[in-house]
């Protein structure tokens, strides 16, 4: 099995959307959640989301293209850009048709699902936007990535509701350590923070029903009573280890095994007792001969409804046994909301930071605790601690389990 390796990351997150200010953010648990404002709706219950405001996709595309692309694939090119900036790849150094890219979405062009649909009811299908169509295609990004950069390897979308992002990277991981590519473009990207998407989720009573900000976005907290929506891209440039050694790049981490599972359980709900949670972690840490003891974090799906928390903590403790209350975990959701499928490719990148920065990030504003999830949950503030090992978790609807382990590449 040949070595994979993360040499760019490029984000846009409710927390920031430049590494070294995403990493001063985590460690300072700085909550990037703020109220609705650009959606009126009088039956709109939810008052709380994770937003990128300073986001300007002018920066990138013209007005033009603009206007031709839906958010999410504005939000996962503007992060696939600044990840291949921040590797220094130059993919003229590879055989083109073995560099892929493999970038997911939970839903794809939301935002111009809910305009066409508005457009057919009031003013009838001639007067549909002819790019409708590209337009909300899931596979848009990853097509545009490989378009804009000549990649003429395979183009994926893997799509797993809220495990999308993890999911895309894990493909990418296997496609280079089976041999498939040498380098891959992989993560996930989300904007589905429309009234269509948040009325959908509120009807099936899924959503935060805070009416403060500090009682919002609490995993693991006893009062926590549904997640908070958000948006947002997560992009990581993988490479062959001993490609990435011979040009020189910047290594963050290697990944060092990954697990996928379905639950076969509900459409919704996760099973409660959690095995098959546990199960994807287990075969991450065991792909490449690593034990439950080299774990010294896990960056939780910890979404802040009562089941998934629940279920998670109860994977950790089935997996973990004695050693449950031992490894430190944290849900960086409590600070960034929870981007469905883009979350698992922006905690990928949040637990990366730990491991090259030294630290585990909080979960902040757990303050009732809840007397059936009792483990190391890392409270309100971040913890200095060497990160040799890491775990990023994600969970969906259908069952879906994805994990991957990060480790840190020693010279």
């Amino acid at each position: 099995m040949r070595r994979v390796v993360v040499t760019g990351m490029g984000i846009i997150s409710p927390i920031g959307s430049e590494i070294e200010e995403v990493s001063k953010n985590l460690k300072e648990g700085y909550c990037g959640i703020s109220e609705i404002d650009l959606l009126e709706d009088p039956d709109l219950k939810l008052k709380y989301w994770g937003y990128c405001y300073d986001f300007d996709p002018e920066g990138l595309l013209t007005r033009k293209e603009i206007g031709r692309m839906d958010r999410v694939t504005q939000l996962g090119l503007y992060a696939a850009k600044k990840a291949i900036e921040d590797s220094q790849i130059d993919f003229d150094d590879y055989d083109r048709d073995r560099v892929a890219t493999v970038i997911g979405s939970g839903v794809g062009g939301f935002d111009t699902i809910e305009e066409a649909v508005k457009i057919q009811c009031e003013k009838g299908i001639c007067r549909l936007n002819p790019l409708t169509i590209p337009m909300v295609m899931a596979n848009r990004t990853a097509n545009e990535v490989a378009i804009r950069y000549g990649l003429h390897g395979e183009s994926q979308t893997p799509v797993a509701a809220c495990a999308t992002g993890t999911n895309a990277i894990l493909n990418g991981y296997r496609a280079i350590k089976d041999g498939y590519a040498d380098c891959v473009i992989s993560g996930g990207a989300e904007a589905a923070d429309t009234l269509l998407g948040i009325g959908s989720f509120q009807q099936i009573k899924a959503l935060s029903k805070a009416e403060s900000l500090d009682r919002a976005s609490i995993p693991f907290d006893a009062e926590r009573s549904g997640f908070v929506p958000a948006e947002g891209a997560g992009i990581l440039v993988l490479e062959e280890y001993e490609h990435a050694l011979k040009r020189g790049a910047k290594i963050y981490a290697e990944i060092a095994g990954g697990g996928i599972t379905c639950d076969a359980y509900h459409i919704t709900a996760p099973n409660p007792d959690g095995v098959y949670v546990a199960k994807a972690m287990e075969n991450a840490i065991k792909e490449r001969g690593h034990s439950l003891e080299d774990i010294d974090y896990i960056n939780a799906h910890g979404t802040s409804t009562a089941k998934n928390d629940q279920m998670e903590t109860n994977a950790i403790k089935y997996l973990f046994k004695d050693r449950a209350k031992d490894v430190a975990i944290s849900s960086t959701k409590s600070m960034t909301g929870h981007l469905l499928g883009a979350a698992g490719a922006v905690e990928a990148i949040f637990t990366i930071l730990a491991i090259r920065d030294s630290f585990i990030p909080p979960t902040i504003n757990l303050k009732v605790p809840d007397e059936e999830l009792d483990l190391n949950y890392t409270a309100n503030k971040a913890v200095e601690k060497e990160v040799n090992y890491a775990l990023s978790n994600s969970c969906a609807f259908g069952g879906s389990n994805v994990a991957l382990l990060f480790k840190k590449v020693e010279d």
